[in-house]
């Protein structure tokens, strides 16, 4: 409902449209980008109701590498070696959280795959961030509707049915999930797929803290070594692509 106030407010449906039909695949891509998003959300959302946090955790951090995956193959996209380097390392860092969770991670797998995928997807597309969110919404709002009506209908939903605080709580986390898919489109349009992949890291590092400091979640040193690795990486990325930057500018001064 957000984004269709806003998508309205912004009386740009027929361009939206006009660019959709100009392409054939650009309609495919709108589908293929709303079915796996939703596949996205519902997986982490099972995920967490289902006592599995560690394994969405492990997927948010594989998520990166598979979007410089994706961008190298999809979109040719060269890698520096300090890149390369923190690539090796953040892949070091995910094996032993994998194998300190003891099995192979099938949900963080689903997890950074639908949403590496989502991104390339995205940027395929190149419609405005705003318009393609809310198209993918309303693409999968009758299912949504449907999936709804048959929770209340065997009295297993929760909105509008249990108390006041749980039912605005629903309606922030609706919220609170559009604001960062909208950024994140917008950085889709603009970034390079690897530098995209990357930033990605902060989000769960930012749930690690959180469930040590909020919800009292063990963290011993094998976490740690873990996660070190990962900061590692993102360390010597930075580093290399701050003088990539650089080198960049320098020689763009000079032909000047």
């Amino acid at each position: 409902m957000l984004f269709v106030l806003i998508f309205a407010g912004r009386k740009q449906l027929k361009e939206d449209l006009a660019f959709l039909r100009e392409k054939t695949s650009r309609i495919f891509l709108l589908l293929t980008a709303a079915v796996l998003v939703t596949a996205n959300w519902l997986t982490y959302i099972w995920a967490v109701t289902h006592g599995h946090v560690i394994d969405t955790s492990i997927g948010y951090y594989l998520n990166p590498l598979l979007s410089v995956l994706l961008g190298v193959v999809m979109f040719s996209e060269k890698l520096s070696t300090p890149k390369r380097i923190s690539i090796v390392l953040a892949a070091i860092g995910l094996a032993l959280m994998t194998w300190q969770g003891g099995h192979f991670p099938w949900l963080a797998l689903l997890l950074a795959g639908t949403f590496a995928l989502y991104g390339a997807v995205k940027k395929m597309l190149h419609l405005q961030p705003i318009s393609s969110i809310t198209l993918e919404t309303l693409i999968v709002l009758a299912p949504s509707i449907i999936y709804i009506y048959n929770l209340h209908s065997n009295s297993s939903g929760h909105f509008l049915t249990s108390d006041v605080t749980t039912t605005f709580l629903l309606l922030g986390a609706g919220i609170v999930t559009a604001v960062p898919l909208l950024l994140f489109s917008y950085g889709a349009n603009e970034l390079p797929l690897n530098v995209l992949g990357f930033i990605q890291y902060i989000s769960p590092t930012l749930a690690f803290v959180w469930g040590i400091f909020f919800f009292h979640e063990p963290f011993g040193t094998d976490k740690l070594i873990a996660l070190s690795f990962i900061w590692i990486s993102l360390v010597i990325f930075t580093i290399g692509e701050r003088l990539q930057i650089s080198r960049s500018t320098y020689k763009q001064k000079k032909r000047s």
